[in-house]
């Protein structure tokens, strides 16, 4: 392996997925076992994570499924014990559980004052408070690893930084997981601990879950989806394998000085003002 593949390498390393068995969270996961670490995948439902384990496998990945909900802080630790007990320790946990939930969504044509307390409840409750769980759970075991590098990775949205009509509850959400973000980076790093702690904010993918948003059954894109193609300047949706290598620096030691950011991966779709 050469010094620069070195830099890159996760060779030896544990890392935590939350969320595992969605687009964003299986492709992270078999990108991180790529690189060479064991990966213990966390999702609520046992099926999936069963299928998605044994795929890993299938591809020389070592990876163990633990069926979670990241709003049981109790489940979580419980996860937490099993993992260090059966891989040794954790050294990468990657928080990719959360999204937009129905409730909290305006639809199309509606009233932004009429989504209710209960549906903003639900998706901060998934999106910050799943995140701030699975690192309480999993901090502990972050701090007593060896002495290889530690990273916490979040997965934030565009929508943190840029209005997007109809998901105002899902862009705060992603905005207090950035702003959180920043805050545990210093903390651990002024501490000593030798955690990093950075974010990514990936742009629009298309994945199964939005496909009938952005796409019509023939593949062609809905209005929705030409508005959000026109304002992108590489003129295209993403896959989330296209974040996989921004998340392999970040849990690397490439990136050993890089703590407190939050990479946009959205085909320059910050960066635009649209004219």
């Amino acid at each position: 392996m050469t010094a620069v593949e070195e830099l890159f390498s996760l060779r030896g390393r544990v890392a935590v997925v939350t969320g595992a068995t969605g687009a964003i969270g299986s492709a992270l996961a078999r990108g991180l076992g790529a690189a060479g670490a064991r990966v213990a995948l966390l999702a609520r439902r046992p099926e999936p994570l069963a299928e998605l384990a044994a795929s890993l496998a299938a591809d020389g990945i070592e990876a163990a499924p633990w069926s979670v909900d990241v709003r049981d802080q109790a489940g979580l630790e419980q996860a937490r014990d099993a993992i260090v007990a059966r891989l040794g320790g954790v050294h990468i946990l990657v928080n990719v559980a959360g999204g937009n939930v129905p409730a909290a969504t305006v639809p199309p044509g509606g009233d932004p004052f009429s989504v209710g307390a209960e549906g903003l409840r639900e998706v901060v409750e998934l999106n910050l408070l799943g995140t701030m769980a699975a690192v309480a759970a999993f901090g502990p075991a972050l701090d007593a690893a060896d002495g290889a590098d530690r990273s916490i990775v979040n997965i934030s949205s565009i929508a943190a930084s840029r209005a997007i009509t109809r998901v105002g509850g899902y862009g705060a959400a992603k905005a207090a997981v950035e702003s959180y973000t920043r805050w545990l980076a210093v903390e651990l790093a002024r501490r000593g601990t030798g955690i990093r702690v950075n974010a990514i904010a990936p742009g629009f993918l298309l994945g199964e879950q939005n496909r009938a948003l952005l796409q019509h059954p023939d593949g062609t894109p809905t209005e929705r989806g030409e508005t959000i193609v026109a304002r992108t300047p590489a003129g295209r949706l993403g896959t989330a394998a296209e974040l996989v290598s921004t998340v392999v620096w970040l849990c690397g030691p490439g990136a050993s000085f890089v703590t407190g950011i939050v990479v946009p991966v959205d085909g320059g779709f910050t960066a635009f003002s649209g004219v």
